[in-house]
């Protein structure tokens, strides 16, 4: 009966909230967050491909120090080989990671190694920044771009100087994080927002009260902070799983983001434009060069035949009609662009120009 009361609650909550999002999909337990690690190490069984020991001189003491540790002597020889490659392996460590779990790591190269294509990662250790050790990688690096090289031409597609290795790395040793008992939690939302935590808290205190007939179970105590109090006799784990699938609508503040030089331009919900006039025009300005050729008359002592320059330069302007643009609503306002018939770039510099008018009703982010 309570599985069932609890199914019935979601569904009808999902029913009433169209369009709105998961409150695990905005928020995070406060603390609970990845963890960066990093190590150095060797790639080895490239095809040639590998770092110059001469301009790498870390590569060249790696190597040495590792044929040490296996027993073989190398101090006095002069390297020269070219499979070889130091590497920056990286990995982000997920919260409630077992000892033992795998992960996969970010093979970067460090010396002036071409491609890391067909190598492999020797076991690297990996640090936190407290400088203990949480986990050890190895195994085949995948990368996905290609060089090829010719006596007249280059050709490279991706990266070839980066890849990773799928479930390379064993975590060796635990953070502690563990979901406190008894006391209260704290969500941090993603995209901190006044509306936002309001409506998390109301939807968390409107379960409550159904589920468990509990007030009081969540409130905001800023923009990106909501104080949860588990009822009692809930685990953690268990109150936080049932408020994670709530749906609340999140608010997003009115924002163009325009990247000029893609010429992408995003505009959101939001936005606004109180009617304006609007008119623009392009001016296309052609230039044609027809050489002719003026040679000499026949039997001329001092003629030369030269190339004479002919210019023609012809201006055209077109566009200029005024035209009426406003939007309550986004579908009305990218109506009433796409009516303009302008290309991203025009349409960039129209959002601009209202905006300094003051009749676009958001912010303006350029990339």
């Amino acid at each position: 009966m309570r599985f069932f009361f609890t199914a019935v609650f979601l569904a009808l909550w999902m029913a009433a909230a169209s369009g709105a999002v998961r409150i695990k999909d905005v928020a995070s337990i406060k603390g609970v967050r990845e963890n960066q690690l990093v190590g150095y190490g060797l790639v080895v069984g490239l095809q040639g491909t590998g770092d110059t020991l001469q301009n790498a001189p870390f590569t060249g003491q790696s190597l040495q120090s590792m044929m040490d540790r296996m027993g073989v002597n190398v101090r006095q020889a002069n390297l020269r080989t070219r499979n070889v490659a130091a590497v920056i392996v990286t990995a982000d460590l997920a919260p409630f990671a077992a000892r033992g779990s795998r992960m996969d790591v970010t093979v970067s190269s460090l010396g002036d190694a071409s491609s890391l294509m067909g190598g492999t990662l020797l076991l690297t250790s990996l640090s936190g920044v407290d400088g203990q050790i949480y986990a050890i990688s190895q195994g085949a690096v995948a990368v996905t771009g290609f060089a090829a090289q010719g006596q007249g031409e280059t050709l490279t597609q991706g990266v070839p100087t980066a890849g990773r290795v799928p479930n390379g790395a064993t975590v060796e040793r635990e953070i502690s994080t563990r979901m406190p008992e008894d006391g209260a939690l704290s969500l941090q939302l993603r995209n901190p927002d006044f509306a936002t935590a309001v409506r998390i808290a109301d939807a968390i205190n409107g379960y409550t009260w159904m589920r468990y007939r509990r007030r009081g179970a969540a409130h905001e105590e800023s923009p990106n902070a909501v104080m949860l109090c588990k009822p009692p006799g809930v685990g953690a784990t268990h109150f936080v799983a049932e408020i994670g699938e709530l749906l609340v609508e999140p608010d997003t503040p009115a924002r163009v983001v325009v990247d000029a030089r893609t010429g992408t331009v995003v505009i959101g919900q939001d936005v606004q434009i109180s009617p304006v006039a609007v008119t623009q025009g392009s001016l296309t300005v052609r230039v044609n060069e027809t050489p002719q050729v003026s040679q000499p008359a026949p039997f001329s002592n001092r003629g030369r035949t030269v190339v004479t320059p002919q210019t023609e330069i012809d201006a055209e302007e077109s566009g200029g009609q005024m035209r009426m643009l406003k939007g309550r609503s986004l579908r009305q306002l990218v109506a009433g662009l796409n009516r303009i018939g302008l290309k991203p770039p025009g349409i960039i510099a129209i959002l601009q120009a209202i905006k300094a008018a003051g009749a676009l009703q958001a912010d303006i982010v350029i990339q």
